[in-house]
C-alpha cells in the first residue's frame, strides 16, 4: 500500500480471489434515488507487511466492460463512449501510494486511480485486513472492505442530461464499495 524501497522479511503476497470479491458503485439517478452496479473481473495483489500494515502495497485492475447494473440497455450505454468507453479504456486500475492507520483494524489507503484515461489520487477507508483463515482446501485467506467517493467528472465522465423539472439525470458523486478476498501465494 505504500511504495517502500526495502522489503521487510514479514511481507507476504496475496492474490485477489475474483470469485469472492465484489466491486460495486452507487450514483444518484434523477436526483431521487440511487442506481447501483458492479464490476466482475477484479484482479490484483496485496503485498502485506505483517509487522506493519502501513508499509503494505496493493494494486488492482478491473475490467470496465464487465459493468453490470441489471439492465442490459443501461450497461451498453455505460460501456459506450458517453461513459467508460470500454473499447478505448478497457480497464481501471488502482495502485496504492500511502497507507495510514486510523485505529484498530482501520486504514486509509491512498493511491492512484486510473479511469477513462485519467489518473487521480483517491483515498479508501479500509476495514481490515482480517486475520488469516484457512479455507477447506488448505489455502490461507484474508479479507477487507473499502469505500471511497469520487466525482465522475474528475475522470472525464461528463455525459449528462437536464431534467424538465430541473437538475440532472446522473449525479456527479459516485460511491465505490469493495469487498475483497485474497489468497496467499
Amino acid at each position: 500500500m505504500t511504495a517502500a524501497t526495502t522489503v521487510s522479511p514479514a511481507v507476504t503476497t496475496w492474490k485477489i480471489d475474483p470469485a469472492h470479491t465484489g466491486a460495486e458503485f452507487r450514483v444518484r439517478h434523477m436526483m431521487i434515488s440511487n442506481v447501483k452496479g458492479k464490476f466482475n473481473g477484479v484482479n490484483g495483489l496485496l503485498r502485506l507487511d505483517e509487522s506493519d500494515a502501513t508499509r503494505s502495497q496493493v494494486e488492482a485492475t478491473i475490467d470496465v466492460g464487465s459493468v453490470d447494473t441489471g439492465d442490459a440497455q443501461r450497461d451498453g450505454h455505460l460501456k459506450g463512449a458517453d461513459f467508460f468507453d470500454a473499447e478505448k479504456y478497457p480497464q481501471m486500475t488502482f495502485r496504492s501510494t500511502q497507507v495510514e492507520s486510523r485505529g484498530a483494524g482501520e486504514l486509509a489507503v491512498t493511491g492512484d486511480l486510473t479511469l477513462h484515461g485519467v489518473t487521480r489520487p483517491v483515498t479508501f477507508a479500509v476495514e481490515g485486513p482480517s486475520q488469516p483463515a484457512k479455507d477447506p482446501w488448505g489455502n490461507l485467506r484474508v479479507g477487507l472492505s473499502a469505500t471511497a467517493k469520487i466525482n465522475r467528472k474528475d475522470f472525464g465522465l461528463t455525459w449528462n442530461a437536464a431534467l424538465e423539472a430541473g437538475g440532472m439525470l446522473v449525479g456527479e458523486e459516485v460511491t465505490i464499495t469493495l469487498d475483497v478476498q485474497f489468497v496467499k501465494g
